[in-house]
Parts: C-alpha cells; sequence; structure tokens
C-alpha cells in the first residue's frame, strides 16, 4: 500500500467509532499514564511504549504471539517477558503486560498502547489522527501520511495506529470530526451501492 499515491477522500457512510479506543483499552491506558505522570516518567514510559509498538508492527510472530488464545497465562508470561527483556524494556511497560497476561487481556495490547499514545497527545494540546490500515504501516507510510495532513493544514499530529483487516487495503483516517476513507472495503460498497441503482 503506497500512502502517497492514496489521497484520502471524505467518506459519509463509514461508522464513526473507526479508530477509536475501547473503554477497556482507555482504562488500562489511563491508569499507566496516571502512574507515569505519579512517577515523572512519562517521556521514559512513551518511549518503551513506542518501540513496543513498533516491535507489533514489524515482527508478525510477534502479533501471532499477542494475538492468540490457546495460550494460557504462563506460557504468554514467560513468552512476553523474554521479548521484553531482549529489547530492555523494563519497569512499569513490563508491569503492564503482566496485569493484561493476567486479566487475559494480551490481544489488546496494541489498543492499549495507542490508546495511551491518543490519552498523552490529548494533554500535551496536539491533533491525533486515528488510522486504521488493513496491515501495519510502514515508517516510510508513516512518514508520507504526516506529510499530507500537514499539507492538509492539520500540524501537530501524532498517529494512532491500529490494523483492522476487514478494510482489506488502503486506509481509514480520523481526525477531529473528519474522516478520511480510501480503504478497498469502502470502496467495493460503493461499488456495489452503484451497481444496485443502476440494475
Amino acid at each position: 500500500m503506497s500512502v502517497a499515491s492514496e489521497a484520502p477522500t471524505a467518506s459519509p457512510n463509514t461508522s464513526p467509532t473507526v479508530g477509536q479506543a475501547s473503554g477497556l483499552a482507555r482504562r488500562y491506558a489511563l491508569a499507566l499514564l496516571e502512574l507515569a505522570k505519579e512517577k515523572k516518567e512519562i517521556d521514559r514510559i512513551a518511549a518503551d511504549l513506542d518501540r513496543l509498538f513498533a516491535l507489533w508492527r514489524e515482527d508478525a510472530a510477534f502479533r501471532s504471539f499477542v494475538g492468540d488464545p490457546r495460550l494460557d497465562a504462563g506460557a504468554q508470561r514467560r513468552g512476553a517477558f523474554a521479548i521484553l527483556e531482549r529489547v530492555g524494556i523494563t519497569g512499569e511497560v513490563r508491569n503492564l503486560l503482566g496485569v493484561l497476561i493476567t486479566n487475559r487481556r494480551l490481544g489488546h495490547l496494541a489498543e492499549v498502547i495507542s490508546a495511551f499514545g491518543a490519552l498523552l497527545a490529548e494533554q500535551r494540546g496536539q491533533q491525533t489522527a486515528d488510522v486504521a490500515t488493513a496491515h501495519p504501516l510502514t515508517d516510510v507510510q508513516r512518514t508520507q501520511l504526516t506529510a499530507r495532513l500537514v499539507e492538509a493544514g492539520y500540524s501537530n499530529v501524532k498517529l494512532v495506529e491500529r490494523v483492522d483487516p476487514s478494510l482489506l487495503g488502503g486506509l481509514v483516517v480520523r481526525i477531529g470530526s473528519r474522516l478520511f476513507d480510501s480503504s478497498i472495503k469502502s470502496k467495493l460498497q460503493r461499488m456495489q451501492y452503484a451497481m444496485k441503482g443502476a440494475a
């Protein structure tokens, strides 16, 4: 998928909840943010979460591990903590994973990280762009998308990403009250409506 070749177009027929964190993810993220503020370690914890999210985006085996509901808590804990140790993530983020595993919520990891980013951006006065894609964005696509948003008049934007395989391809971006939908799913839906109208 090339972000540069896909100019976002506004779509009126997409759900307003696309890209927004669930209440569950937001609760975990808020608890971690409050702890980070209390310890005056917001930047370090945010950096650890960014590194963990980069690992989730770039490593298919890690994504499969996180999303595998067949693993018991012991296997999840051993695997997750070994990975965190390998990449040098400790402290509060390690504890967060422990709590997610204990509560059988490890599959929500990416959503919790995204919710943390959105909450932090909100507190820092940044605009957030909720970005849903069928596959994780690459660094190049992320840079291209940010540049396109700046061109469209959105500065100081924090991307909050999530993967939604049902989109098939393309992306859906929500920033403020604006929604841009260039997903293959929506294009197919529009084609289907057009064909029904022509019949």
